[in-house]
């Protein structure tokens, strides 16, 4: 059924009536801009909203991952404390043992240098002994001599033979007193060598161990100051990890009051564009009865242009179902199947291959009609869009934004136009709104709609968009 403008009986009439479109329309982008302001605000609020609920369980996580790194930098600080503490024990303990060795090397030294002293001495002892015994040798001799002396004197010589035999007894005496210290002295002589020689390794091993006990000495300070260090660190760690504590148990609350605030706000603006699609709705209705009573030539010509190609496409489907081209039930085929690889996705039904070979005849002539057309082309009741237009039926890239600009055959556009469009049963709907051409970007359009019938039942709808301005 097509719906003609009614006639009008005065030129006022109609004047009046085109203003009212003029003002509807303007109305209604106004409306479109604010929904699609609010839309982008309300994903965006909806969006920052889970950031925030994030935001605060990790801020949550946060907290408590503090206290437990301030119990661990407590422990840790304490610890620091006592071993410190400990090694402070320990570096005085060493130190102590250090100066042992160090004295105990000194004396194994001094013992080296006397050992050399007490050789000498024996030395000398011997030769003094070798002296004494020749002397008593020469004694012995003497006294030999004497007792010889006295036997040839007789009794007048007896006096001075018992002298010569006291003599000659104490010379050997001597000479046995000189043996036995002679044994001595070679038995301390060779104990005080192996003294000598024992002091000598042990000298080289002194000198050894006070060098040791030197860089030991330096290697305890240094220690030492590396604990301290070690230790101001872990005062300084616990006092941080507390600022840090006490920073987040005041982020946590101002996340919850941020996060409840964004959630209030979310409602708002969602109300708000729920409000603002309702008067979106009740301007196209009051656009949509304005141009049905002849207001405005510059729609007129479209509603007339899309209820007759409408119903073109109308009786090419019901040729197609009578001569047995497709079946009713494939041409309400509602079973979409994705076509791999593609991205944004692209479908096909049972009917896809009928709308490519009938609609391209129907629809590409109409773009060059009125230079603000923008496309042209029919979708099912879901906003299934199976055939469009060349210019917007490129092959897909490996790029999906250009792919959503350019290829837009054989898409599902269940958007609130895109529905409304393909579900209208009223003889032209008249809507305004924001088309969506992908990468952020959109442009307000008119897209107006005629119904689409096959053997009595509603199939979709053609849409036909062009610019508000042009």
């Amino acid at each position: 059924m097509r719906l003609d403008p009614v006639p009008q009986d005065t030129p006022q009439v109609s004047e009046r009536l085109s203003h009212i479109v003029r003002v509807a329309t303007e109305l209604g982008r106004r409306n479109v801009e604010i929904q699609g302001f609010l839309q982008s605000l309300d994903e965006n609020c909806t969006a920052h909203s889970g950031s925030l609920n994030t935001l605060q369980t990790r801020g949550d996580r946060v907290q408590s991952a503090a206290q437990r790194a301030i119990e661990t930098t407590t422990e840790t600080r304490a610890l620091a404390d006592s071993a410190l503490v400990q090694m402070q024990g320990s570096i005085k303990r060493l130190t102590e043992t250090g100066g042992l060795s160090r004295d105990l090397a000194s004396w194994v030294n001094q013992v080296h240098a006397d050992s050399g002293d007490v050789d000498a001495m024996l030395v000398a002892v011997g030769k003094s002994n070798g002296d004494i015994a020749s002397i008593a040798s020469q004694v012995n001799i003497l006294a030999m001599n004497a007792k010889i002396e006295a036997a040839r004197a007789g009794d007048a010589g007896r006096g001075f033979a018992i002298v010569a035999e006291a003599i000659n007894d104490l010379s050997h005496k001597t000479r046995s007193a000189v043996e036995d210290i002679s044994a001595t002295i070679q038995s301390m002589s060779q104990w005080i060598t192996h003294l000598n020689d024992g002091a000598r390794t042990n000298s080289i091993g002194a000198q050894t161990l006070l060098s040791e006990v030197e860089v030991s000495d330096a290697e305890l300070s240094d220690i030492e100051a590396r604990m301290t260090e070690l230790r101001e660190a872990a005062h300084k760690t616990e006092a941080e990890v507390a600022s840090a504590q006490n920073a987040s148990a005041e982020f946590v609350p101002a996340a919850a009051t941020l996060s409840g605030f964004m959630k209030e706000l979310g409602q708002g603006v969602h109300e708000a564009k729920t409000r603002t699609e309702s008067l979106i709705d009740q301007s196209e209705s009051i656009l949509q009865d304005v141009v049905s009573l002849g207001g405005s030539g510059k729609d007129s010509p479209m509603i007339v242009m899309v209820q007759d190609v409408a119903g073109r496409i109308s009786e090419a489907f019901g040729k197609a179902v009578a001569t047995g081209r497709i079946s009713v039930s494939d041409l309400f085929d509602e079973a979409y199947t994705p076509m791999p690889g593609t991205d944004p996705a692209q479908m096909t039904t049972r009917f896809t291959k009928l709308t490519d070979d009938i609609l391209p005849a129907l629809q590409e002539p109409v773009l060059s009609l009125d230079p603000r057309i923008v496309f042209c082309a029919a979708v099912d009741r879901n906003g299934y869009l199976p055939t469009h237009n060349a210019k917007f039926s490129q092959q897909q890239s490996k790029d999906p934004v250009w792919n959503a600009a350019h290829c837009r055959n054989r898409r599902i556009f269940d958007d609130r136009v895109g529905l409304k469009a393909g579900r209208n049963t009223e003889p032209f709907l008249l809507q305004i709104y924001r088309r969506d051409m992908g990468g952020g970007n959109y442009a307000m359009m008119k897209d107006l709609s005629a119904p689409i019938h096959v053997e009595g039942r509603h199939w979709g709808g053609l849409r036909l968009a062009y610019r508000l301005n042009g």
